[in-house]
Parts: structure tokens; C-alpha cells; sequence
């Protein structure tokens, strides 16, 4: 019986010797190891054997069985790297002197905005941070004076996750996480708390010419002793006139926002009718950029940070909306359709 099995190794030797290809090679797997395989059939005669004589021969046939696997493995493994330097060596050669294609497109417009946005408060001393798009209900509402059942959520049809996390409805979501990581330097060392934190933010909206349900905001935040909703004014002028490149037309209106006390809204003249009224801006020459307002007291405790020696600004700027008025795009939806048309015309032009 140990001649069979001898035998048996060997002619699995010379058959995968001569195997060419992974079929081949799969087909002798089959042939050998499968459930009516060769060396399995060698178990079946084993029942005129001995006790002593069934324990030796089954003892060589497993030993057989776990070298026959480990043969066809390492044969498939070289079959797959002899096909991998085939294909390499069948690569036509580059010649290194041909003219490059220079036209290898451009950046997404609410990138080239952002970066503009992120130059312009770098210069202002702000720190520019990045936060998460998944996040609890106490980061996105709970910590920014929303607590559960409170109307103000109706403001954001918010899409909420299995596992009871959901897809930030807005940037805000990050200000308590960074009200608490430079708290210590503001109250310590009295560094003012000065951060940016660009991201995109999901609503179960309706689309239509100026509202998407996927979009890009920046908020921004500043915490000193003695700010002010002038200092507010101050940032948001100097930010739009340096991405416009020119003095951009601004109006504060009155608006409620939980986590801001006194709240406004933002808004620019638009710049794709000149004010005088389109699609874009719901033909009323105004377009909301930026909800804004002075930090409410009770946001600032969730962070850490006592209300009474600090106040502080908070604004989301709409990157989208932004990037649309920079860019003359009357519909918001092309700028995450990916064509190629609507996008092709950008170009980096810092």
C-alpha cells in the first residue's frame, strides 16, 4: 500500500510539472483532492488492513494529502506570476521624449474656493481643522443648545444611521469638539480659540436650482474676551472681498439659529443676475451665504468654556453657494453631476 501512495505523489509531480495554465492546474486539484478524488480513494482500501496497518497507511496517506495541497498551491502561484511578467513584458515600451498631454483638468470649483477661503483666514490667524461626516446626535444637536424633541430640528430633515449616528446636517457639528481642544490654551495662556473647519453636509431636501441634498459649508468660529458681532462683520468683509476680488454688497437679517444668540443671516448681492433676480437667488437679488451669530452662552458651557469672561462669533459659510457666485453657476446640481461639460471650464487660478 505505501508503493501506491509513493506512486500516487509521484505521477500528481510529473502532471503538474506539465500543467501550462491555472485550469489545468485547478482540474488536477479536482482529480486528486476532490471528494472522489485519487487520494481520497486510497482511504477506501483500507478496510482490509490491519488495526496497526490502517493506522501507518492512513498516517502516510494524510501526510500525502497535505503535501499534494501545498504542490497545486505553489503551482497556482506560479502560474500567476508567470502570467503577471508575461503581461508586463507584452507592455508596449514609452518613449520618454514624446510631448506630455498637458490637459490633465482641474480642480473641483468648491475646492478652489475652499483653499481661497482656507489663504484668506490662514492669513487671519485661524487654524483650519478637519472633522468627521459621520456623527453623533449630542455632537450635531444636543451640544449646540438642541436637545432632543426641540422644533428646531425640523430645520434639517437629517438622515440618521442604523447604528443611531447620522450624516452631519451642518459643519457645526465640529464646534464642540473644538471649543474643548484649544479651551485650555484660551483660558491658560489667553490664546483667543480661532478655527476653520471646511466639510461636507448632507439634508433630505428637495433639489432644485439653488438646494442640494449633499453640499459643502466652512464654519468658523472665534472665542476671546470682548468679541463682538463687529469683529464678525470684519472677517466675513475681508474674506468675500479677497475671494471676489472686489467690495462684494452684504446684508445682515435677523435669524434664529439654537446655537447662536443674537443669530443673523448673511446674505450677498447675486452675482450671477447683478442683483436683479434669477433662479439662483429665488429672484429676489439676495442669495443666503452665511448663517452667523454670537455664540450662545450655553453652547460655550457645553464646551467648557465659562460665558460669562468669553463671547465669541460662529458662522457657516456656504462653500457651494460660494463657489457658484464666484463661478457663474446658475444650478447648484452641476456642481455634483460630474460632467465633464459643466466642470471642464475650471481651472486652478490661484
Amino acid at each position: 500500500m505505501s508503493e501506491k501512495v509513493t506512486a500516487l505523489r509521484d505521477e500528481l509531480v510529473s502532471k503538474l510539472n506539465a500543467a501550462t495554465d491555472a485550469a489545468a492546474v485547478d482540474a488536477l486539484r479536482v482529480e486528486y483532492l476532490g471528494k472522489n478524488g485519487s487520494i481520497t480513494g486510497l482511504l477506501k482500501g483500507m478496510k482490509d488492513l490491519s488495526i496497526e496497518e490502517k493506522k501507518d497507511f492512513g498516517q502516510k496517506v494524510n501526510v500525502l494529502k497535505e503535501e499534494a495541497g501545498k504542490l497545486i498551491a505553489d503551482k497556482f502561484e506560479e502560474i500567476k506570476n508567470a502570467e503577471i511578467i508575461a503581461e508586463i513584458n507584452s507592455m508596449p515600451e514609452f518613449d520618454i521624449s514624446t510631448p506630455a498631454n498637458l490637459n490633465r483638468g482641474s480642480y473641483h470649483p468648491i475646492t478652489l474656493v475652499q483653499r481661497q477661503c482656507e489663504k484668506v483666514f490662514k492669513s487671519m490667524g485661524f487654524h483650519v481643522e478637519d472633522y468627521s461626516e459621520v456623527v453623533t446626535d449630542y455632537e450635531c444637536f444636543e451640544a449646540l443648545n438642541i436637545p432632543k424633541h426641540h422644533p428646531a430640528r425640523d430645520m434639517q430633515d437629517t438622515y440618521y444611521l442604523e447604528n443611531g449616528q447620522l450624516l452631519k446636517s451642518h459643519t457645526s457639528a465640529a464646534q464642540n469638539a473644538i471649543y474643548k481642544k484649544y479651551k485650555d490654551a484660551l483660558i491658560n495662556e489667553g490664546k483667543p480659540i480661532k478655527a476653520i473647519f471646511p466639510g461636507r453636509c448632507f439634508r433630505n431636501e428637495a433639489t432644485d436650482a439653488c438646494h442640494e441634498n449633499t453640499f459643502f459649508q466652512m464654519e468658523g468660529v472665534m472665542v476671546d474676551k470682548n468679541i463682538s458681532i463687529s469683529n464678525l462683520i470684519f472677517f466675513m468683509k475681508t474674506m468675500l472681498s479677497e475671494v471676489f476680488q472686489k467690495d462684494i454688497k452684504v446684508r445682515l437679517r435677523p435669524g434664529f439659529f439654537p446655537f447662536v444668540e443674537p443669530g443673523f443671516e448673511l446674505d450677498i448681492s447675486c452675482l450671477i443676475c447683478g442683483g436683479d433676480g434669477c433662479p439662483s437667488c429665488k429672484h429676489s437679488g439676495w442669495l443666503e451665504l452665511c448663517p452667523c451669530g454670537m455664540i450662545h452662552p450655553e453652547v460655550l458651557k457645553a464646551g467648557g468654556i465659562d460665558p460669562e469672561e468669553y463671547t465669541g462669533f460662529a458662522f457657516g459659510l456656504g462653500l457651494t453657494r460660494l463657489a457658484m457666485m464666484k463661478y457663474g453657476v446658475k444650478d447648484i446640481r452641476d456642481l455634483n453631476s460630474g460632467s465633464l461639460k459643466a466642470l471642464a471650464q475650471f481651472t486652478d487660478d490661484e
